[in-house]
């Protein structure tokens, strides 16, 4: 699936992914390919990326990676939307 990460700054990252796990404002939850449409408020948390992902230097301090497919990206809170696996996270 496709994912892009947008702050009010710029776009922080912009690829394809495995999934994506998000801290929702009534929990945390996962989307992988062909997860059905939704929108969805987050609150302040970690998201987790799986899959290999390249993110531009000069967002590189923005993310934490884990493991050779794992990445992090805390987040102050935020609006998620999945539809047609493509995945927009607006983020602060």
């Amino acid at each position: 699936m496709h994912l892009e990460i947008i702050s009010p700054e710029a776009t922080l990252f912009s690829g394809e992914v495995a999934s994506v796990t998000v801290p929702g404002s009534a929990g945390s939850f996962q989307m992988l390919n062909d997860h059905a449409p939704i929108v969805s408020t987050l609150k302040q948390g970690t998201v987790t990326i799986n899959g290999k992902i390249e993110v531009q230097d000069a967002f590189k301090s923005k993310f934490k990676q884990v493991s050779s497919d794992t990445t992090l990206f805390e987040i102050s809170a935020g609006t998620v939307e999945m539809k047609n696996n493509k995945l927009i996270l607006l983020a602060d």
